[in-house]
């Protein structure tokens, strides 16, 4: 007996030496970069967008697989701040810089339009089974707080035939620096005089009435839980999420489903006045078949970038996104960019600088 045992310890200890080598080798994989030389950009900003950006960075991962970008979905307003404190690589925004924003930064920023959306006002309104019809006059009654109830002779009258809730009215907003807001906001100034001299358009603004939800998402899930509710929310988390949302009468009349084809209408009407200066707005176009409440969203980045290496990654990306990137808006509800704002954008990817150097070579 004690031969055998001590015939045996010799093969267990090379046993255990082995599994003790093959779990440290084990660790030291698991520890190690999936993608040696990996690269990390870094963003944060709009919600709006956010469904497409998460598609976007997924795919590319597969055009560069060295190039890893994390994205913050923390709303358009958070996304200005972090790029003006330096805390990430890009930011984020459907509501672009304005002019004494631009001043504040610590740099000259360059504004790439990404794709275009529609803000949708989505509602909850048990048991109604067809689509709702809001005029401009309605909504911002329901906005300012002068319409309280959905049988409201201001709702009812665009809905004959359709048998209202006698419910009041829910009112949502965003309670967090939002492009959205900005876009919603600037198509109550532009239909009502009343929404634009009491209240007025931006990121933020102070409510008349209401509850507000932080971030798309927010938004969302207070309208999904709320009975008689409505909100403004991007067209892909509404139907995500299975909200009931309006056709909304145009600057031409028409009442108007928010759709990929109505947005890229209102997009398409203001590539003129985008070879000027792309912080456009195009709610309320007057083109009869645009959705009227929709608007670009935008990546922000330095023109001159401190670090090469990132700068190159960022540039090759935007212009992936601008082109190759495309054509995963449609699926996920956004508008593609019209030619000619492409090549507006790609002009300015290419002004991107490294030590007054070009971080795209022509051509590339």
């Amino acid at each position: 007996m004690h031969t055998t045992r001590r015939l045996l310890w010799p093969v267990l200890l090379a046993l255990v030496t082995a599994a003790l080598l093959a779990g440290c080798a084990k660790r030291s994989q698991q520890e190690a970069p999936a993608t040696p030389g990996a690269l990390t950009l870094t963003g944060a900003g709009a919600t709006f967008p956010y469904p497409l950006y998460s598609k976007w960075f997924a795919e590319y991962e597969k055009v560069a697989p060295t190039v890893r970008i994390n994205y913050q979905s923390i709303g358009s307003g958070g996304g200005i701040q972090q790029l003006k404190a330096g805390t990430v690589d890009f930011g984020a925004s459907d509501a672009p810089l304005s002019d004494e924003e631009m001043k504040a930064m610590p740099a000259p920023v360059v504004h790439i339009p990404t794709v275009a959306g529609a803000a949708v006002i989505a509602c909850n309104l048990p048991g109604r089974a067809q689509r709702l019809r809001l005029t401009p006059e309605a909504i911002a009654g329901i906005y300012l707080g002068e319409i309280k109830r959905w049988r409201d002779a201001r709702i009812t009258a665009s809905n004959p035939g359709v048998k209202l809730p006698d419910l009041a009215i829910a009112v949502t907003h965003r309670s967090d620096g939002s492009g959205t807001t900005y876009i919603f906001t600037h198509y109550l100034a532009a239909v009502s005089k009343t929404w634009a001299d009491r209240v007025g358009a931006g990121k933020s603004v102070d409510w008349p009435v209401g509850i507000g939800g932080k971030g798309n998402e927010g938004v969302t899930g207070v309208v999904k839980q709320t009975p008689g509710a409505i909100g403004y929310v991007e067209l892909a988390y509404a139907m995500q999420n299975k909200l009931a949302y309006a056709e909304v009468r145009n600057a031409a009349g028409k009442f108007i489903a928010p759709t990929v084809a109505s947005t890229t209408a209102a997009a398409a009407a203001a590539v003129g006045a985008m070879k000027k200066d792309v912080r456009v707005s195009i709610v309320n176009a007057s083109t009869p078949t645009a959705y009227p409440i929709a608007g670009f969203t935008y990546l922000l980045v330095y023109r001159e970038q401190k670090d090469r290496a990132k700068g190159e990654a960022i540039a090759k990306f935007l212009l992936w996104a601008v082109h190759d990137g495309q054509k995963y808006a449609p699926p996920l509800l956004y508008a593609p960019l019209p030619l000619g704002v492409v090549a507006l954008d790609e002009a300015a990817i290419r002004s991107l600088t490294h030590g007054a150097k070009p971080l795209i070579a022509e051509g590339r």
